[in-house]
């Protein structure tokens, strides 16, 4: 049976277009660890795993209105409503609210 983590890390890449060099980068540790992670031979710390459920949350919402590649490039480009910072540099910073309401000006037409 698949773990919580790995699923996680399973809707992040078919959804978000994420790959593991992206979470490892987002989540500050190797590509090996997130290897680890997805096969059930590691698990994240809570703290981790919290950040994880934030971002798939987020990619969850970009499924809405992008595919899997665009929902990628979303995530790693600079975003005015974000003051020019990339969405994936706030939700590592803790500032998932702010990429929220991003994505929420996505469903009133207000931002593309």
């Amino acid at each position: 049976m698949q773990s919580a983590v790995a699923r996680i890390l399973r809707t992040l890449h078919d959804e978000g277009g994420l790959q593991g060099k992206d979470i490892a980068n987002m989540m500050d540790v190797s590509p090996a660890t997130v290897s680890r992670w997805s096969s059930g031979k590691a698990v994240p710390d809570l703290k981790t795993q919290t950040r994880m459920a934030e971002l798939r949350y987020v990619v969850d919402r970009l499924a809405e209105f992008y595919s899997a590649d665009e929902a990628r490039l979303w995530l790693h480009a600079p975003h005015p409503m974000l003051d020019g910072a990339r969405a994936i540099d706030r939700i590592n910073a803790g500032r998932t609210e702010d990429v929220l309401a991003a994505i929420e000006s996505l469903e009133s037409g207000a931002y593309s």
